[in-house]
């Protein structure tokens, strides 16, 4: 069955990118703006949506990934995913809202893909802001878009150094406020005496110090998002303030009787297990529920398979800066075995570490095994699992990565260049050290 002309008319009217395709996978028709977007290059009339996006051979549902269609058919409504596409620019995290469109028997005859590039989150080292594509990050990112246009207040819930405030200011960018500002508050380091003044303001003369009117970071988030971190900090008192605040969207400088209006989205995480705070008292069920209306989980390190080759470069590029420096494939096998519990901030401070150790270009295996030595606090075990030893008693780094790209290399379906990628070396010295290792 072919389209109308009228419907794909309408299509190419359309200012996001859109394709239609049948109930085979096969596409029918595709806007200026996808085509611009997406496949400026070669047409992607006859070929499979799957093909295009993924590079798959079979559909994303019998790939592991998840497929709009297929939820389509068996919710028979609109259904929307989070994909990581190829696109002309490399892999690029996609909003994907799929309608189904009802032929003459009122089943569906075509389905149309609106898509929408999720710009705050990446899969690739070099890019700025969230780095990742192990499916938890996935499903986290997942949640992130699907929350973010909304006005809902968001709950981040996760273990310190898992980057709750970069998750925030996803949250922020990919929201209708993101021209205004994310301003943060760092609750526990807040006293009880100065929250108040801090959130809300104070006016001249309400305190001894107070020489002069202050606003608050409520009003310096108007039109905005506040960022509480550390919620599970703030006293208890100050609670119901906060909680005033959320229920009313008023508030009052400390010091004045007159009313303010805060047009602000409230954004919140905590590393702190509430459940058991308000088990014990220490934290207000109310206020809990306010916060908690689409909390979001953010996996740790350990959970995040893959991604340490991801994120290693990038944090070196940050730590190092104006040098640039690489990770040899020995340090990055050395890496992946580290359990982390510190998360991303551990990876980031341990990178640093050994930046400042190396003198070259090169941060070897024995720069990263120097800074985990000095960094391990006294009287801690060691944190990661004993290294394989060679029969002199030395570490075996050579079987180490021989392992590890080993196991790289039978998980990676894609193409050597990509796996060079996320390893953050050239596609050369990728196919050296295969052949140096005798995996190629």
């Amino acid at each position: 069955m072919k389209p109308l002309p009228e419907l794909t008319a309408f299509l190419e009217g359309l200012p996001e990118p859109h394709i239609l395709f049948d109930a085979q996978y096969r596409i029918l028709a595709s806007n200026a703006a996808y085509r611009r977007q997406f496949s400026p290059q070669r047409s992607v009339i006859g070929r499979h949506c799957y093909e295009v996006s993924h590079h798959f051979a079979v559909p994303c549902d019998h790939a592991g990934e998840s497929c709009p269609l297929a939820l389509s058919r068996q919710s028979g409504q609109r259904e929307r995913v989070l994909h990581l596409h190829h696109t002309p620019r490399g892999e690029e995290y996609v909003n994907i809202e799929l309608s189904p469109l009802p032929g003459e028997d009122g089943q569906p005859a075509f389905y149309v893909e609106k898509m929408e590039p999720l710009r705050v989150a990446h899969s690739q080292p070099d890019a700025p802001g969230l780095i990742g594509r192990s499916l938890p990050f996935q499903r986290m990112l997942a949640l992130v878009a699907r929350v973010a246009p909304s006005q809902a207040s968001v709950l981040l819930l996760g273990e310190s150094g898992t980057g709750k405030e970069l998750v925030a200011r996803a949250v922020h960018q990919a929201s209708p406020r993101a021209g205004k500002a994310l301003v943060a508050v760092d609750c526990s380091s807040l006293t009880e005496t100065l929250f108040e003044s801090e959130l809300f303001g104070h006016e001249r003369g309400a305190f001894t110090g107070a020489t002069a009117t202050k606003p608050g970071l409520v009003e310096a988030a108007s039109g905005g998002t506040l960022f509480l971190d550390e919620v599970g900090d703030i006293p208890l008192p100050m609670q119901v303030k906060l909680l005033r605040l959320l229920e009313t969207g008023t508030y009052r400088r400390v010091g004045s009787t007159e009313l303010r209006h805060a047009d602000i989205r409230v954004v919140a995480a905590t590393h702190r297990d509430l459940d058991r705070m308000m088990a014990d008292g220490r934290f207000r069920e109310d206020l809990y529920y306010r916060l908690c209306t689409f909390p979001i989980a953010l996996p740790p390190l350990r959970e995040r398979e893959g991604d340490i080759a991801l994120l290693a470069p990038a944090l070196l590029e940050r730590v190092a800066a104006p040098r640039r420096l690489q990770l040899s494939a020995s340090a990055m096998a050395l890496l992946q075995v580290q359990p982390f519990p510190g998360n991303v901030r551990e990876l980031r401070n341990l990178l640093e570490r050994a930046a400042l150790l190396c003198d070259g270009d090169v941060v070897d295996a024995t720069h990263v095994e120097e800074a985990i030595a000095t960094g391990r606090r006294p009287g801690r075990a060691p944190a990661a699992p004993p290294l394989p030893r060679s029969p002199a008693g030395t570490t075996d780094l050579r079987s180490l990565e021989r392992d590890t790209l080993r196991a790289l290399v039978a998980a990676h379906t894609g193409k050597r260049a990509e796996l060079a990628a996320r390893l953050g070396v050239s596609e050369r010295t990728l196919y050296r050290k295969l052949r140096q290792l005798k995996l190629d």
